[in-house]
């Protein structure tokens, strides 16, 4: 089943308000429980984590930008 847009777009906010920063937190966690490894060893995780979360949300974001495609007069 496809999302509209009207809910991609709610979506979109939810993951970005409430997931993104979770997640942030969790993969801080992690690392620091795992011991600080080099500056380089850990911005590389952080860039490959930062694009493996980015993934899944892929459909959720496409097309947010834009606008509604649905709206008679072409605003939102």
């Amino acid at each position: 089943m496809a999302l509209s847009w009207k809910a991609r777009r709610r979506w979109s906010l939810v993951v970005l308000l409430v997931g993104l920063p979770a997640y942030i937190v969790a993969v801080i966690t992690v690392l620091n429980m795992l011991g600080r490894p080099p500056l380089v060893v850990e911005f590389l995780v952080y860039v490959v984590l930062g694009i493996v979360w980015a993934i899944p949300f892929r459909a959720v974001f496409r097309g947010i930008g834009k606008p509604d495609p649905d709206a008679e007069d072409g605003r939102s």
